[in-house]
């Protein structure tokens, strides 16, 4: 049946929609599309290059941060990228580890790139990155506990057919009653209505699992597609703002020229990604620190001059007083600074010694190891041993050791003042949520709104990602990635050995599979012990495939972290922009303010990109174009 006259037979069959109907289902199609369109004004008359020396120092190596700098340093600007890690690319970095006799790359979880992540593309494809790195995924599967399995296939790109055809794919879902519902039916339309300012007006307040209430009439679409979609914001529906599921689900889906197509990549992240955008940013001449941390910037005036780094912990304010008794006669006492940082005390035989309790790869908080007696990272299976020095995992640098002085029986733990002074013209500060926060604090700027705004950003619930290597394969699966929905932790589950090397030759060798479960935000009433969140985690992948009770697991790498932007009721309001106070100064990240549609991964690189033509407009340089869905939805 084609197009035209299936929207038209819908439509008048079940008697609404008149109006449409006269218009006209030809006119319906050509008028009510999500196109593809660029953002805000272009400045397409100013320089190419800039012909006189300027100095960029960018704060963060994730997508935000190398968007920012391929950009800026494309331009003729003198960038030099600063990356507290050993590696770049944030949530997309990666590291090898030994196992079963074997090296495999690990990363942060499964990531999926969407056909409308237009930024991300583009610098994708300025480092070179071929198409062949991507396969596409063959549909959208979504596992529920207590209702059938719903496979979401590639939607069409044409409105309304790409609403319809979920309804149509769907088991649980009727096309009639859908349509009959009128009540249901224009709670769903409200989904096309997203208009930034006024969404955010009226939907910022409550949070879309209060929103989703308000549409009971139509519980089986919120259950079956609302629900598991908005779980993937890496924030609950009970704490995830309202206004901001709108905008994810227009960036998505509702408003999407490009249907619910995404790709996964056959390699690791990042071989396949982040090592060529590397390549492309020392190609540019951007100088790159990485294992050094921007602990504060200068300002003079009301301009950032400098900005203070330090490698290893050489610098950067720190102090923290306790009693001695306080301190284990064996082992470490994990304390915390009054800015917030954690800190490793325990007993020598020449006295005290104190260790920088950041992982020195991602910055998570280290924890003492009673079996080794030295320090584990709970973020990526990092481990250290009593002396600070790396012995497996990601890390590669030791703890920053720290002084220790006694006076009187108390403990006085500092890291002297110091580090290394990087002078700017500007500086685009790219970091994650925490990192912004304690660069900001860090830095006592003396605007006290300003810097209230940026420590009232916070952090989405933690997640967990447990990868399993088992001796024999999936063998009901049929999808290389499925959805997970009603369950209390896991939320994806990804066959690595389906789609990505080197897992896929591991389980053909061997007869076996690699399994992660990920766990998108885990409640507070759910957070328990490593141990138990493990056994219900497997718990649940036996439920879902019940071969695996059988199965004998070879090995395990199981993570859990807290870095996603929380996105709860309220937080907009107070969240800052790309332009700080200061002239020079500029914010990138998927946490920044912008009016713009756009999610995850491409709101990192779009605001990357929109810190940089800021730059370019002070400098007369021609910005660099910003594509994006339509700004706002097709009933706005």
């Amino acid at each position: 049946m084609e197009r035209r006259e299936f929207i038209k037979k819908m439509f008048v069959r079940t008697g609404i929609g008149a109006g449409v109907a006269v218009a006209g289902s030809a006119g319906l199609i050509g008028y009510y599309q999500p196109r593809k369109t660029l953002y805000g004004k272009q400045n397409m008359e100013g320089k190419e290059r800039i012909d006189k020396l300027i100095k960029v120092v960018v704060v963060g190596g994730g997508l935000a941060g190398i968007s920012s700098s391929l950009e800026l340093a494309r331009r003729g600007f003198d960038v030099t990228l600063v990356e507290s890690s050993a590696t770049l690319g944030g949530k997309l970095t990666g590291w090898d580890f030994e196992a079963l006799g074997e090296h495999f790359p690990v990363e942060h979880g499964f990531h999926g790139f969407f056909d409308q992540y237009y930024n991300l593309n583009e610098i994708f494809a300025f480092a070179g990155i071929k198409r062949e790195v991507f396969t596409p995924a063959p549909g959208y599967p979504v596992i529920f506990k207590n209702s059938p399995k719903e496979v979401f296939g590639q939607t069409s790109k044409v409105f309304p057919l790409n609403v319809l055809s979920i309804i149509e794919q769907s088991r649980r879902l009727d096309m009639i009653s859908f349509l009959k519902n009128y009540k249901g039916l224009l709670s769903t339309v409200e989904l096309f209505r997203y208009e930034y300012k006024d969404t955010f007006l009226k939907y910022d307040s409550i949070d879309f699992m209060t929103y989703c209430r308000k549409g009971e009439d139509l519980p089986a679409f919120v259950d079956t597609v609302l629900h598991p979609f908005a779980d993937a914001t890496m924030n609950r529906m009970e704490v995830l703002s309202a206004a901001e599921a709108l905008r994810y689900f227009h960036f998505y889906f509702m408003g999407s020229p490009e249907g619910l197509a995404f790709k996964i990549t056959n390699r690791d992240c990042m071989s396949a990604l982040i090592n060529p955008l590397e390549a492309k940013l020392k190609e540019l001449g951007v100088k790159l620190r990485k294992g050094s941390t921007a602990r504060s910037i200068k300002v003079t005036g009301n301009k950032v001059s400098e900005v203070v780094i330090d490698t290893q912990g050489s610098g950067g304010a720190l102090s923290l007083t306790v009693e001695s008794e306080k301190v284990p006669q064996k082992g470490f006492a994990a304390l915390i600074t009054t800015e917030g940082v954690p800190v490793m005390v325990g007993r020598s035989e020449n006295g005290y010694l104190a260790y920088d309790g950041r992982c020195t790869h991602m910055g998570c908080s280290v924890s003492p190891d009673a079996l080794t007696g030295g320090f584990s990272c709970p973020c990526h299976a990092g481990l250290f041993d009593p002396a600070g020095t790396p012995v497996s995992g990601p890390p590669k640098a030791p703890l920053a050791k720290l002084a220790v002085t006694v006076d009187d029986g108390m403990l006085l733990i500092r890291q002297p003042e110091g580090g290394e002074r990087l002078a700017c013209d500007y500086c685009v500060v790219a970091s994650n949520v925490r990192g912004v926060r304690d660069l900001v604090k860090a830095s006592q700027l003396s605007r006290p709104e300003f810097e209230s705004n940026v420590a009232s950003l916070g952090e989405a619930d933690p997640y967990a990602v447990y990868r399993l290597w088992l001796d024999r394969p999936l063998a009901s699966k049929e999808f290389p990635f499925y959805t997970v929905s009603g369950y209390p932790y896991t939320d994806s589950i990804s066959i690595y050995s389906d789609f990505q090397e080197p897992f896929i030759s591991w389980g053909r060798k061997h007869a076996g599979c690699v399994v992660e479960l990920h766990a998108y935000a885990i409640a507070p009433a759910d957070i328990k012990p490593e141990a138990e969140i493990k056994a219900a985690m497997l718990q649940e992948l036996h439920t879902i495939f019940p071969e695996t009770g059988s199965a004998t697991i070879l090995h395990e790498l199981f993570m859990q972290q807290s870095n996603f932007s929380r996105w709860a009721p309220g937080d907009h309001a107070h969240r800052p922009g790309v332009e700080t106070p200061f002239s020079n100064l500029f914010f990138a990240g998927d946490w920044v303010k912008v009016d713009a549609p756009v999610f995850l991964m491409e709101a990192a690189v779009f605001t990357g990109r929109m810190a940089a033509n800021a730059i370019f407009r002070l400098e007369s340089v021609k910005t660099v174009p910003l594509p994006i869905v339509p700004m706002q939805g097709l009933f706005a």
